[in-house]
């Protein structure tokens, strides 16, 4: 009773981090399993990713209230991530993964630097690339208002998003941590998304990819499914109040968070 009581309280503060900086909470879920409770590889990604799918429906949900997900865009990412997401379930199993994980540890870690230390200079750079961007292969403009009457526009290349969220969906099951710590920084860095906007939509692309993600390491017995309903109660709780938290955090402060929870991630692989 005491140890299900431990996952839930866990599962809350996954689910209140993990939905404030739009990143799902799989990054503290995995090394928890693996360093604490000792879960083989593939179970930690399995079992993380049922908790994963649960935190970003709530934080959907929450965010949809707030109306800051880009629905378009995030169903055309969410298609192109699907794929990849079902590769990385069964590449799990195959991958010899030791430098494959330090290179993935080493460039995580080099832009939680760049968001820790310049956030502001991070987003003055993408609005700058945006408002430079005139073409692309599938150059998009976007508009969004949101509950509080906030105006957001931005332009992107759908052709970098969708190759981009192919990686994503790979990286995010292989790994288990959740597609939007790599989502978020890539659609604000590389595509010019305001900060309140990716940390939104990064949720909504999350709850489609790790639904399937999950769904594929079910099928192949790698969830362990009483730790990780129990946490994904605490992270359903949770969540809706990580949502209140970033409608009234700034977008370099969510940057910053964002930041430690992929120098936790880099540091991790570097080690594992």
């Amino acid at each position: 009773m005491l140890q299900a009581a431990g996952f839930v309280l866990f599962g809350f503060v996954v689910g209140v981090y993990g939905t404030l900086v739009g990143a799902g909470g799989g990054f503290l879920v995995v090394p928890f399993l693996l360093l604490v409770k000792h879960f083989d590889a593939a179970q930690a990604a399995g079992t993380s990713l049922v908790v994963v799918f649960l935190n970003a429906l709530s934080g959907t949900i929450a965010y949809a209230r707030q109306k800051r997900i880009d629905y378009k865009s995030g169903l055309w990412f969410a298609g192109a991530a699907l794929p990849g997401s079902l590769l990385g379930a069964y590449g799990v199993n195959f991958l010899s993964q030791r430098s494959f994980h330090i290179a993935v540890g080493a460039l995580l870690s080099m832009v939680a630097g760049i968001l820790l230390v310049r956030p502001h200079g991070a987003l003055a750079g993408a609005q700058a690339r945006a408002a430079r961007q005139t073409g692309g292969l599938l150059p998009v403009e976007r508009r969004l208002v949101d509950a509080e009457g906030r105006v957001f526009e931005y332009r992107y290349d759908r052709f970098v998003g969708l190759v981009l969220s192919f990686f994503v969906g790979f990286l995010s099951s292989l790994l288990g941590i959740g597609g939007g710590i790599i989502h978020v920084p890539a659609l604000v860095l590389l595509l010019a998304f305001p900060a309140h906007i990716s940390t939104a939509t990064s949720h909504f692309i999350l709850a489609i990819t790790a639904a399937m993600g999950a769904a594929s390491h079910a099928a192949l017995g790698h969830v362990q499914f009483g730790p990780a309903l129990a946490m994904g109660a605490g992270a359903v709780v949770g969540a809706p109040l990580g949502a209140k938290l970033s409608q009234r955090t700034g977008g370099a402060w969510i940057l910053r968070g964002l930041a430690i929870a992929l120098l936790v991630v880099g540091i991790r692989l570097f080690f594992y």
